[in-house]
């Protein structure tokens, strides 16, 4: 090689500022968010000048030099995507942790530098084809599939962007990802492909047109389906303090939530509940197929000991991973905790680039880059061969977890992202701390989506004559309960509940029963931790019964201790962690207690009258 192709092709370090290295001799050869490997150690360029170029590296930068040969790769940092991502654990830019630390001469930690590819390149995988040579075949066609675990079909779709005649495809059998698979006839020239595509983190995938989204993301939080509820496709903000339980709703979503496939992106967090999380999740069993749930799910594990840069990418990986399998049609949520982690190594690496801070520090475009994330999500119209086929439809679902310092909603990271998002699910430090879990604050939390959903629950309502209003109703009833009941706080603590009206009395005590026995689950509970729609509905209208027969009583002139003294009371309160989801019966049958004890107040009255 002579001296001119090396200028051409190497820059020399000259000067390091943390994780930033400055790099000079590339300045005409690189494109911004190339990547760049300087001593093993990855990085991506984020300025570029005329006399230099600034990189960000994805690893420590201690023990660099100055002077130091730069490699340009040409490329930027792609997601390697194919067979073999579910069940598998990878850091921020996608290298596999278990490999990683198998190959690793640190003992428990990652050693700089070290390359490894992201997916296997030994393990066969069963190839079925679904094309046949002739064919015409465009981007997002399905050439085959894989059986990639027992829930999910892996389909081997036509690369973005290209398009052309099928010239060879292999026959059903085992393959390995870069065996070749089949040929196409692109304009006069044959290409290759395997079962390997790369995609660019901070480019979107593309698709034909988004769609409007129709039906609900259940996640068995009874909190959060009633009142807040998400749709296949929608945007989430779960801020809280610490100690409020984010993680669990986390886990709790990925154990039940209806999506086919969880993305899980630990951004930033400490090491240790990184761990426990990973641990936890070996641990639990499918429900859907009695299967480990890691064979759905990826995890993306970047822990607050790793470089900055490395966390900043590791959200986007995340969610060019769940777009990869929202274009083969299936309903995918990523669940990032926590994105003020990533907030943060933006604010750090602003800082090193002495850009110009906004509010306590941040960079001054913080908000386009959390916009560029949560836009992202959303139900679409993948590129396929039927538009009119249902499976032609894909979503992708991001939930996003925030950690306010101190548990100030008000902060940058927090009000920026209430800007961006459909559904708020406010964690409050005081229901955690008198042990009300989910902590969802249901006076600061909001979803813009039950309009959107209202005829998908309507079709599967549950008539009961004794209170004939649907779901949409019974949440708007059961957010005035608690509305109500907040109103009237202040006056209780002046002048003591026993002396309020009857009525309001009656408010207080339906609120006190909706937030102890509705609102109230158990995650850890194997009945609690997950209400299906059924249950849901008869749990919410039973309550509502009680509530307008009780205010029929007291309009009556019955006295509130008249009520309390039900004995079903009781029964409907312990609905959640006593009646399972299969046990509808049971609910239907304190329905009729409910009304038999009503009517035996009545005539117990009316004996006392006539006497």
């Amino acid at each position: 090689m002579n001296e001119t192709q090396e200028e051409i092709q190497f820059g020399y370090v000259s000067a390091i500022n943390g994780s930033l290295i400055e790099i000079k001799g590339l300045e005409n050869q690189i494109r911004l968010n190339d990547l760049i490997r300087v001593n093993k150690i990855l990085g991506e360029v984020i300025q570029i000048y005329s006399d230099h170029v600034i990189a960000q590296c994805f690893e420590n930068t201690s023990n660099l030099k100055l002077n130091e040969k730069v490699v340009s790769l040409q490329e930027p940092l792609s997601m390697e995507l194919g067979p073999g991502l579910l069940g598998k654990i990878f850091d921020g830019i996608q290298r596999p942790l278990e490999a990683t630390l198998l190959n690793s001469k640190t003992d428990g930690f990652l050693e700089r530098g070290i390359d490894l590819p992201s997916l296997s390149r030994t393990k066969k995988w069963m190839f079925k084809p679904l094309k046949k040579v002739n064919e015409y075949v465009n981007t997002g066609y399905a050439i085959g599939v894989v059986q990639e675990t027992q829930l999910i079909k892996h389909k081997i779709i036509v690369p973005v962007g290209i398009s052309g005649k099928l010239t060879y495809i292999a026959e059903e059998g085992e393959y390995t990802i870069i065996d070749e698979l089949y040929r196409l006839k692109i304009a006069l020239k044959e290409q290759s492909f395997n079962m390997i595509q790369k995609w660019p983190i901070t480019k979107n995938r593309p698709y034909k047109k988004r769609g409007h989204p129709q039906e609900p993301l259940i996640t068995g939080i009874r909190a959060i389906d009633l009142l807040f509820p998400i749709v296949k496709g929608g945007t989430v903000a779960v801020p809280g303090g610490f100690g409020t339980g984010k993680t669990v709703i986390q886990q709790s979503l990925a154990k039940w939530c209806n999506a086919d496939i969880i993305v899980f992106v630990g951004c930033g967090e400490r090491g240790n509940e990184i761990a426990d999380v990973l641990k936890q999740f070996s641990e639990i069993v499918d429900p859907k197929s009695g299967r480990p749930l890691l064979e759905r799910i990826v995890i993306i594990a970047n822990t607050s000991n790793m470089p900055v840069s490395a966390r900043e990418a590791s959200i986007f990986s995340g969610v060019t991973i769940g777009e990869y399998y929202r274009d083969m049609g299936y309903d995918v949520a990523v669940l990032a905790d926590s994105t003020s982690r990533w907030a943060e190594s933006l604010r750090e690496i602003s800082g090193l680039l002495e850009e110009m801070p906004a509010e306590e520090g941040y960079p001054a475009y913080l908000p386009s880059k959390i916009s560029s994330f949560y836009e992202r999500a959303g139900v679409v119209n993948i590129y396929g061969e039927d538009d009119s086929n249902k499976d032609n439809f894909g979503s992708l679902t991001i939930i996003g977890s925030v950690s306010p310092p101190s548990g100030d909603f008000s902060e940058p990271v927090t009000s920026t992202t209430k800007r961006f998002v459909q559904a708020f699910w406010a964690l409050d430090a005081n229901l955690a701390y008198s042990k009300h879990y989910p902590a969802i604050n249901w006076l600061k939390s909001y979803s813009k989506y039950p309009e959107f959903i209202s005829d998908w629950w309507y079709e599967r309502d549950i008539y009961w004559p004794e209170i004939d209003i649907d779901w949409y109703e019974c949440r708007r009833q059961i957010n005035n309960i608690l509305s109500q009941e907040n109103e009237l706080k202040n006056v209780t603590q002046l002048i003591g509940e026993e002396n309020l009206p009857e009525g309001q009395q009656f408010i207080i005590f339906i609120s006190k029963l909706t937030r102890n026995g509705f609102l109230i689950q158990n995650a850890f509970d194997s009945i609690d931790c997950f209400t299906d729609i059924k249950k849901l509905i008869g749990f919410a209208k039973i309550i509502l019964l009680l509530y307008n027969e009780g205010n029929q009583l007291i309009n009556q002139g019955y006295l509130i201790d008249d009520i309390k003294e039900l004995n079903v009371i009781n029964d409907i309160q312990r609905i959640g962690n006593s009646v399972p989801n299969d046990g509808f019966k049971q609910i239907e049958k304190l329905k009729f207690k409910l009304i038999d004890e009503i009517e035996s107040l009545k005539l117990m009255r009316g004996v006392l009258k006539k006497k």
